[in-house]
């Protein structure tokens, strides 16, 4: 019995030791691995929140034939641009899509770009 507690004792010795969190550049306590300027830290920039263009106005129904004012909200390849990107509310985002779907069917808008 007193084998298995003299065995014990050295494990016990080098456990914290091995606990210790590795030192090196970029790896302090308090930077937890992320680089300056995250959510803690001052930011370089202030980010605005984004306000729906349509809400503003006070345009209700997205017209389909308005082709400059569709183009703002589709991307150089075709793909309609997401809400997060834009800031479109998302009543105004179902409208708009569907504006841009019947634009491109009649032809006002291409599907896709050309090569």
């Amino acid at each position: 019995m007193s084998e298995e507690t003299h065995a014990k004792a050295p494990a016990a010795a080098d456990a914290p030791a091995s606990s210790q969190a590795p030192s090196g550049p970029g790896t302090s306590p308090r930077s937890g691995g992320r680089p300056s300027g995250g959510q803690g830290g001052r930011g370089k920039f202030f980010r605005r929140k984004k306000v729906c263009k349509f809400c503003t106005e006070k345009i209700d129904a997205v017209p389909y034939r308005d082709v400059k004012l569709l183009q703002q909200f589709v991307a150089e390849r075709g793909k309609i641009v997401p809400r997060r990107l834009t800031g479109v509310c998302p009543t105004h985002q179902r409208r708009l899509t569907r504006a841009i779907k019947q634009a491109r069917n009649i032809a006002l808008l291409p599907f896709a770009t050309r090569y």
